[in-house]
């Protein structure tokens, strides 16, 4: 894996919503929370611009705009700051996915809406991709363990979705743990090469190698020509990105 050279990670600018230094009336509860939202954040940020290895607690403090006592207050380090984020944002994406699922009526509906929300939140997201999809390769076990534990999550969905399909085929379980390591890597090479934006432009081919296994190639092949032919309307951007981990709250 290539990288450009690391470019020194800037101070986040105070933005409308965010309150000046000094006095301002808000509880501690209040600003330890904001504290740690804006470090978990700024995790995010330095990962994506010089990689983990790369990534010190000066990188962070100084883009969260918190001192070190502050993040020491909240992390024994940056394996726990990562970790910690990369739980939230690996939480924040398996709800993502769930919500899409639920939604659905049929498994091809469900595996499109599955793969169109995965899609379009790590492309909206390219940060997020960097961390979760790439860095946390190089973060150590622990990372590792969270990163293939969201995997088995989303091979679970499908496995699930696929039972509920009555004259379906019966491929060996391994399948959907197949499928969902072979999206990964997909994924992983788009991120690494910087095309995290085209992402959901391959929602109709990964529809296809989904639905193959249970439902044969004519299901699969009719999914795929309905995709294509609603290309225009069906991805490319996406619709419920956020900025913050958990949620916006003010500078202090």
């Amino acid at each position: 894996m290539f990288r450009s050279m690391p470019q020194q990670p800037k101070s986040r600018q105070r933005a409308a919503h965010q309150l000046p230094p000094g006095r301002h009336g808000l509880s501690r509860k209040f600003v330890q929370a904001n504290q740690r939202e804006r470090i978990l954040d700024a995790v995010a940020d330095v990962v994506s611009l010089v990689g983990y290895q790369a990534m010190s607690v000066e990188d962070v403090v100084s883009t969260a705009g918190v001192s070190r006592r502050t993040f020491y207050d909240h992390f024994a380090g940056k394996d726990d700051a990562f970790l910690t984020a990369y739980d939230a944002i690996g939480a924040k994406l398996v709800g993502h996915v769930q919500a899409a699922y639920d939604a659905s009526n049929t498994f091809e509906e469900g595996v499109i809406a599955c793969l169109a929300a995965f899609l379009e939140f790590v492309a909206s997201e390219p940060h997020y991709a960097d961390m979760c999809i790439v860095e946390a390769l190089a973060a150590g076990p622990a990372a590792i363990e969270r990163r293939n534990a969201v995997m088995k999550t989303f091979a679970q969905l499908l496995q699930t979705g696929a039972e509920t399909v009555t004259d379906r085929i019966h491929p060996p379980e391994l399948i959907a743990e197949t499928l969902v390591g072979g999206i990964y890597e997909i994924v992983y090479s788009r991120v690494v090469q910087g095309n995290t934006s085209e992402l959901p432009e391959l929602l109709p081919d990964l529809a296809y190698s989904m639905i193959l296994p249970y439902l044969g190639h004519q299901a699969a092949d009719q999914a795929l020509r309905q995709l294509r032919t609603d290309a225009p309307t069906q991805g490319g951007t996406a619709t419920s990105s956020s900025p913050a981990l958990m949620s916006p709250a003010a500078e202090t």
